[in-house]
């Protein structure tokens, strides 16, 4: 099994720059990943496409992208690099479970991953398997939604956010508590 799912991860890193540009400025020495700007759907759809493989061979149902968790993902993304930290509360004070409501989020909260790195998105979603706490996030049973989504600084650096979470019938958002943030690169 575990063969199985290392192979999953290496034939999808295989693709991972399929859409990305890679750029050394002129000088020698590692290509710096880039992500282009009509690459979003690609990515996410990979990412989920990969986690969804693995749960599939856990015995895990497969999650859906949710365009309302990819909005809190985004703002939380793009506010870690304002702030220079990878944390999970918001320049405002905002914790996941608050981004989450804000968005307009009809569902219950599960977890939020995080990362600070030059690494493409196979790479950064493969630290997150390494680390027991962010795979459980990615893994839990009753996960039916997920949101990814990063901003990438001219330097290159690139913030992830991922957040999961399951439907309820109605509109009161229960949460759970975050992972401790996870840092890569």
């Amino acid at each position: 099994m575990t063969r199985f799912l290392a192979l999953i991860l290496a034939s999808t890193l295989a693709v991972a720059g399929c859409d990305t540009t890679t750029s050394n400025g002129g000088a020698t020495g590692a290509k710096q990943y880039k992500i282009s700007s009509n690459s979003t759907a690609k990515i996410q759809y990979r990412v989920l496409d990969s986690v969804n493989a693995l749960r599939q061979a856990s015995g895990a149902a497969p999650l859906e992208l949710n365009a309302q968790l990819n909005a809190a993902a985004a703002t939380h993304a793009r506010d870690m690099s304002i702030q220079n930290r990878p944390w999970h509360f918001g320049s405002d004070g905002s914790s996941p479970i608050q981004r989450v409501q804000r968005v307009g989020y009809q569902g219950r909260f599960l977890g939020e991953t995080i990362s600070e790195t030059y690494e493409n998105e196979m790479q950064t979603l493969e630290a997150w398997l390494a680390q027991e706490d962010t795979k459980q996030i990615l893994m839990t049973p009753e996960a039916q939604d997920l949101g990814i989504a990063w901003f990438q600084e001219k330097s290159g650096k690139i913030w992830w956010t991922l957040v999961t979470g399951t439907r309820l019938e109605g509109p009161q958002v229960q949460n759970a508590a975050p992972a401790s943030p996870p840092v890569s690169g």
